[in-house]
């Protein structure tokens, strides 16, 4: 929401209200651990370790469903680990350092902790050799593929 608008009174009350709420919400650190104690979430983190990953590949390395992963990619957004970015009918996610000075230095650590994880690195090599490959899974073909760096 521009602040020229704020300031020029063309929003209703209730909605500048929600807006000023939003914007100083305390951090949740229930949230932000509850976010980190689920396996397919911490998948997801792994994925997406210094990389920006559309939905769809996230579908086709786990072999899920994409309500699943779309749900488990909103509670990570809410406990502030991870952003969004839209590209057409594309989402794609990456990691981002949470508001919380604390919480930030809790997820660099997790984020080494699954780096060397070898179950965790299956599914990263898993990424890279699918986001590498000449010809794309049928289920990722018209997608843009992600911005992977091998580790």
């Amino acid at each position: 929401m521009p602040s020229a608008y704020i300031c020029q009174g063309k929003y209703p009350e209730r909605v500048l209200r929600c807006f000023v709420m939003r914007k100083t919400r305390a951090f949740d650190k229930d949230q932000f651990f509850r976010a980190l104690g689920d396996r397919t979430r911490l998948r997801l983190l792994n994925l997406m370790r210094g990389d920006e990953v559309c939905v769809c590949f996230f579908v086709e390395i786990l072999n899920t469903n994409q309500p699943k992963i779309s749900r488990h990619l909103a509670y990570l957004r809410r406990a502030g680990m991870v952003d969004a970015r839209r590209e057409g009918q594309w989402m794609h996610y990456r990691i981002v350092e949470p508001p919380d000075e604390e919480a930030a230095k809790v997820l660099k650590e997790t984020m080494k902790w699954l780096e060397a994880d070898t179950d965790m690195q299956r599914d990263r090599d898993r990424l890279v050799r699918i986001c590498c490959a000449t010809k794309l899974p049928v289920s990722v073909q018209c997608a843009p593929r992600p911005r992977v760096t091998a580790d």
